[in-house]
């Protein structure tokens, strides 16, 4: 773990906050290239009515927006707070990202090896480096009070 992951994970931490302040499950991540933030997101499904705005998604669009190209440029990084979903992994590969680094494991829809590994998929024509466990214990201590308080 290097002083860049701290302060890009504690970056997407913040993300997540906003998310649970505006009543979001608190997911953040930002998408960074030469140590510039390309773009930021925290999860918007509930206020957007849109099951696909994710924290990466958002993160993702707003770094392609940013770059005006559907495809990161090599070296790109995404922090995550939360190991991505399914469908988050698939756009991950899809625009190219370089390397994937999340805090805390999703044991029921992670798809970077929890549930499924769909980083490592040999007939994939691109490969995500992945690494877990960055800040972890502050994005699982998040996602507890966030749902012990809906509780």
């Amino acid at each position: 773990m290097t002083d860049a992951d701290l302060v890009f994970m504690r970056e997407a931490l913040d993300q997540a906050t906003q998310a649970q302040a505006q009543g979001e499950v608190p997911v953040g991540a930002v998408v960074v290239c030469d140590g510039k933030v390309l773009g930021r997101g925290f999860n918007r499904t509930i206020s957007r009515s849109d099951p696909t705005a994710h924290a990466e998604i958002v993160a993702l669009r707003q770094a392609c927006e940013h770059l005006n190209n559907y495809r990161l440029p090599p070296k790109t990084s995404m922090y995550s707070t939360i190991e991505p979903c399914t469908m988050c992994a698939g756009a991950l590969i899809h625009a190219r990202l370089s390397e994937l680094i999340f805090a805390a494991t999703e044991p029921r829809a992670g798809a970077a090896g929890s549930s499924i590994d769909a980083f490592n998929n040999p007939g994939l024509n691109h490969h995500v480096m992945v690494r877990g466990g960055v800040m972890a214990d502050e994005a699982a201590a998040l996602m507890t009070r966030f749902f012990m308080d809906r509780r």
